[in-house]
């Protein structure tokens, strides 16, 4: 058999991971502050001494040969020999920790071993460095072994983990017969997608970006997955990365690893779900005295690995809940851990880009061999904005002041809420933007958060305590990002003080997640203009860029630009001639309407004038804010029941993009607007930052936002190469060369 690779940091996870989840602060924090507190210490390093400094060696163990691989953190050279370091940051307080936790001396012995095989040594130093995550002080445990100690250590725990190598070895020997005798599920490219599929394989190929337009039809999952499958049965990727900002585009992907399973690939996948959404408790909390699946986790986990994996291939929510009651794990936990192994992994943009919740694992030379498919990509800029941003309001800090069951955190509670006191008394109108937080309400928020760390590390429950320990860590982490590409917003209440960092500008965020993937493909049907969309999401010159034009012929789509204004001071004065203009289409036309406006305010009032008079045979409906998925369900459902429906929904909502109602159930769509977010300083703000950057400011702010929803929505109406029906597009500015050139060829 081929020699199996073994990771040094999965295998003494594998070996010597036990107890229980706790993750009250737990690795999440240790996740955040690692790279930073690895690259500190490694700095103090002598000239000698190496860091990251990657590892391999075969052991041949009774005739199988297995290469155990990684990257040691520090490699010290010393007068008496070397020294291999370990460094972890831990939340837990220094005096707690008494000696090295085993997985993590494991993890070093494997690397100490390799290195006594290298360089021909008969003992080496093992140390462990321990880093509080909060104080940064530094606590080590060293001790040298023998080179005959160490040998013995790595065959024990190599034979421990030789059969769950062997279940990976043979799943990836099917994998890739599977591959090659597989071809495109379907008996012919519908247009356009051969070339889609082309430009995403020779991206892999060459270890590229690509920045790919590909509009509604064309089957752009199929077409990205089906060559990155390819690349794997050539050797190039071994993992599928499918992240995406929707439900709908998740189960897109999931029923394409359905259909190309059904064709005979051999490939397993993961669905990733949030952990509020997965969890089996009424209340998410990662403690043993809460809850069984959390207790002893790690005691069962391998057994639910091995079961799940030796089971199933297509690992959907259902199928992650089944295994993980079986076996009494953490069902988020053990997704995780899957999407470590599987061949895919399908999920939000979070475990890609988010620095709180993405993989950490996943680094080096797994990262490497994997490929990165961003689906709807013209969302990822809004949604890693908000990954970098955060807020505090004063009004949990007085609550927390009033506490005296934790006498420092009360006192320290009580700093916070006169800080913000002070920033109030200091705005001379009811908000601020200011490009540096307040230093000592800064200062007042970081005794806080040691206060409120500690606590939580001592085993305190209070929900109000960790919920607010949560929202400091994540301000006090985007006020360690923050640079030009950030303001603060600061705005006065009548009762309260809110305290907003704002990321404008997330490109270098989001080229940083996307680094070190063998090859990154972005693509939606909606990347217009390519020059800003290739700034937001973090492109370079060199990266390849692909515009395909429609499948479907122009005379399925009917496109009436309606010139009347919608601008807010126009409203009331131009609603009656709106719905009347959309009263006749309705009439009209046969099949179903949906109608999409810029604000809730602004459906509300044209759903009114509607009701008045309504429209014979046609139920009218409307989007509400909040809706629960079920409500959702129920809402889309109303387009197959064979009423007629006039829907009301808004622009850039969970309606207008990622939604399919072929046929009969959708033959017109209007768009009520441009889709301009609201004027206001905020957004006034980032029109400044990129005009300062030599951009045009405002469209970067304003137009080029809101026209992606006006695309969005508008490609909800022809889905299939049979539908037909009319779009309307009501705006003045529909008109004018500043927006025609924005709209696609077919809706010119």
């Amino acid at each position: 058999m081929e020699p199996v690779s073994l990771s040094a940091r999965r295998l003494a996870e594998y070996v010597h991971r036990s107890g229980s989840i706790d993750a009250a602060i737990g690795s999440a924090n240790a996740m955040m502050e690692g790279t930073r507190i690895h690259q500190a210490i490694q700095k103090t390093y002598g000239e000698e001494d190496e860091k990251e400094k990657f590892l391999s060696r075969e052991l041949d163990l009774e005739g199988k040969k297995f290469i155990l691989e990684g990257r040691c953190d520090g490699l010290l050279k010393r007068e008496d020999g070397y020294i291999v370091d370990e460094i972890k940051s831990t939340s837990r307080q220094l005096e707690d920790i008494e000696s090295p936790a085993e997985v993590h001396q494991a993890q070093a012995f494997v690397y100490a071993w390799i290195l006594t095989e290298e360089l021909a040594l008969e003992s080496i130093g093992v140390q462990v460095t321990y880093v509080q995550s909060s104080t940064h002080e530094e606590k080590r445990f060293t001790e040298s072994y023998s080179a005959s100690f160490l040998e013995e250590k790595v065959i024990e725990m190599v034979r421990i983990y030789e059969p769950f190598a062997l279940l990976m070895q043979r799943l990836k020997d099917d994998r890739q017969a599977s591959i090659e005798t597989f071809s495109f599920p379907f008996d012919s490219f519908r247009p356009g997608q051969r070339k889609l599929a082309g430009a995403v394989y020779k991206t892999i190929d060459e270890k590229a970006k690509l920045f790919a337009q590909a509009p509604t039809g064309i089957g752009k999952t199929i077409s990205t997955l089906f060559p990155a499958i390819k690349a794997a049965g050539e050797g190039k990727v071994n993992q599928i990365v499918y992240t995406t900002a929707k439900t709908t585009t998740r189960i897109a992907a999931e029923e394409a690893f359905g259909l190309m399973e059904s064709k005979g690939l051999k490939m397993s996948a993961v669905s990733m779900t949030a952990k509020d959404k997965i969890c089996f408790k009424e209340k998410t909390i990662c403690q043993k005295e809460y809850c069984e699946f959390a207790d002893g986790h790690f005691d069962r986990i391998n057994g639910a690995m091995m079961d799940i994996l030796e089971h199933e291939t297509l690992m959907t929510r259902k199928v992650i809940e089944a295994y993980a009651m079986k076996h009494r794990v953490c069902p988020f936990e053990f997704s995780m851990d899957l999407s470590y192994l599987t061949d895919a992994m399908i999920g939000d943009y979070n475990y890609v880009f988010d620095p709180r919740v993405s993989r950490k694992r996943m680094a080096g030379e797994q990262k490497s061999r994997a490929v990165l498919l961003v689906d709807e990509a013209h969302n990822l800029p809004d949604r890693a904005s908000s990954m970098y941003s955060a807020s505090l309001m004063k009004a949990p800090f007085l609550q927390l002041s009033r506490n005296d069951q934790h006498p420092s955190l009360q006192q320290a509670a009580k700093s916070v809420n006169k800080a913000f006191l002070e920033v109030k008394k200091g705005l001379d109108e009811s908000f601020a933007i200011v490009h540096e937080l307040p230093e000592e309400w800064l200062e007042a928020v970081q005794v806080f958060y040691s206060e409120a760390e500690r606590l939580v590390q001592s085993g305190v429950r209070d929900e109000q305590i960790i919920e607010q320990y949560f929202a400091v860590r994540q301000l006090i982490a985007a006020a360690e990002q923050a640079d030009e590409r950030f303001y603060t917003y600061i705005q006065k209440m009548r009762n309260d003080v809110l305290i907003k960092i704002v990321c404008m500008d997330p490109s270098a965020f989001i080229q940083g997640s996307a680094k070190g993937y063998r090859a990154s493909v972005f693509f939606s049907a909606t990347l217009q203009p390519v020059s800003y969309i290739r700034t937001m999401l973090g492109g370079e010159q060199e990266d390849f860029n692909l515009d395909l034009p429609s499948p479907f012929a122009k005379e399925q789509i009917e496109v009436k630009k309606v010139a009347v204004s919608t601008k807010y001071k126009d409203r009331e004065a131009t609603i009656k001639s709106i719905t009347d203009e959309l009263r006749h289409a309705i009439e009209r036309h046969s099949g179903n309407f949906m109608i999409f406006f810029p604000s809730y305010a602004y459906m509300k009032m044209a759903y009114e004038y509607f009701e008045e008079e309504g429209v014979k045979g046609v139920e009218l409906m409307m989007q509400s804010s909040g809706m629960g998925e079920a409500e959702r369900d129920e809402f889309l459902a109303a387009f197959k029941s064979g009423e007629r429906i006039a829907a009301f929904a808004v622009l850039g909502g969970v309606f207008s993009e990622g939604v399919d109602l072929p046929g009969e159930q959708l033959t017109g769509v209007a768009v009520v607007g441009v889709g301009l977010p609201q004027i206001n300083p905020e957004r006034d703000e980032m029109k400044k930052y990129f005009q300062e950057k030599g951009l045009n400011g405002y469209q970067y702010a304003y137009v080029f936002p809101g026209m992606n929803k006006v695309l969005q929505a508008g490609g909800r109406l022809i889905r299939t190469e049979e539908d037909t029906g009319i779009l309307l597009l009501i705006d003045d500015r529909y008109l004018t060369a500043q927006y025609r050139k924005l709209l696609p060829e077919e809706w010119k």
